[in-house]
């Protein structure tokens, strides 16, 4: 889409952003904090909980797929070429594995080594190409007016950070945050890429990132993931706690609909507490998930989004955690192929279940601790 960049100087934006004071619009630098120095730490097999005896053979088939974009990459050409090649299963998978990796451990800042690990799904919701009745919400592509720089292009010490914000006269300022925007709906509505027929199904779409839609002409598209408007995420389970109006303990994405069932009329109130708001493109409704950060499709139960300043895109990860809601082990072999604006830390991952209704019920009520080990190639040598 065609932008009107002007020429800034990201040196001096940078500078004039930190000496802005407190305000009530939060400044479009960055907010993210740098990662740890060294967040991977040596370990070995014997380290992995559940390692023997797994069954790895999904997981080596969505490592096949990463290496669709690893193989560009000097490190990763030789197992992948190999992976190509390779047939076995069970003890003969895990030694392949074991020859060729070596696993290194997630490790805080602070020196913990247990983080955070949430569940995302794909929804799929009903629309249509023309507004109607049934379909009054706007799905938008990136507007004209935003302004995206990509840091690292200038800095690499940046990278992985951006600016996000509009022109007002000659200043960059924040973009719109999301109450803004749904001023702006109306006459912006020629724009939008899709209608939809529930708000807050829209909105926990925003959240994942991705999502189908079923059209009234009984086709499917699907909704990526495209921009974001740069203020930063907050959640609405906790605007509700914080207000009183549910227990935290309550606060699960189903517990969240059933607040709104019953406060309809407030239900704009509730969204505009997380001032994010994301930007689609539509693309073909094809293969078994959404694709990820790196434009792949993603495996159910077999992706994850993480960090990418702490873990490699692509890199197969040793997850050990529990179920959604449940003491029961979940240790498995998943792939670093996504990314978030909510994915923020080091030993921090977001874990991927699938499409559909079944898959949203059980990814809203994943929020468990976890640690996590990255394999690394064997010539693999931190800096």
């Amino acid at each position: 889409m065609p932008r009107q960049f002007l020429a800034l100087s990201a040196c001096l934006l940078l500078a004039a952003c930190a000496a802005v004071p407190p305000a009530p619009k939060p400044c479009p630098c960055p907010e993210v904090k740098p990662p740890a120095e060294k967040p991977l730490q040596p370990a070995a097999w014997s380290d992995l909980p559940g390692w023997d005896g797994k069954d790895l053979a999904a997981s080596f088939e969505a490592f096949k797929t990463s290496c669709v974009s690893l193989d560009k990459q000097p490190l990763w050409r030789p197992v992948c070429a190999e992976a190509r090649g390779f047939s076995g299963d069970g003890d003969e998978l895990r030694a392949w594995f074991e020859a060729r990796f070596k696993p290194w451990q997630l490790v805080n800042a602070d020196g913990s080594r247990s983080g955070l690990v949430t569940g995302y799904y794909e929804p799929v919701l009903k629309g249509s190409r023309t507004r109607g009745k049934q379909y009054p919400y706007p799905a938008f592509a990136p507007p004209d007016d935003l302004i995206d720089v990509e840091l690292g292009d200038l800095y690499p010490e940046l990278k992985h950070m951006r600016l996000r914000g509009r022109i007002d006269g000659r200043r960059l300022v924040p973009y719109w945050s999301r109450a803004e925007w749904s001023q702006q709906e109306a006459e912006r509505s020629p724009q939008a890429l899709l209608w939809l027929d529930d708000a807050l199904d829209f909105f926990f779409m925003q959240i994942q990132g991705s999502g189908q839609v079923l059209l009234d002409d009984g086709s499917r598209v699907r909704l990526s993931y495209a921009d974001q408007n740069g203020h930063p995420y907050r959640s609405i389970g906790r605007w509700l706690a914080d207000q009183g109006e549910l227990p935290i303990e309550q606060t699960s994405m189903q517990g969240i609909k059933n607040w709104a069932k019953t406060h309809p009329a407030r239900v704009q109130e509730l969204m505009n507490a997380n001032p994010s708001l994301v930007f689609f493109r539509e693309v073909p409704a094809d293969g078994a998930g959404p694709p990820g950060a790196m434009g792949l499709a993603l495996t159910p139960q077999r992706s994850v989004a993480i960090d990418p300043r702490s873990v490699p895109l692509g890199a197969p990860i040793w997850l050990a955690t529990t179920w959604p809601s449940e003491d029961r082990p979940l240790q498995r072999m998943v792939l670093a192929q996504d990314t978030g604006g909510a994915i923020r830390g080091v030993v921090r991952a977001d874990f991927y279940w699938g499409s559909g209704g079944e898959a949203g019920a059980v990814a809203g009520k994943m929020r468990q601790k976890g640690q996590m080990w990255v394999l690394m190639p064997q010539a693999y040598a931190p800096r």
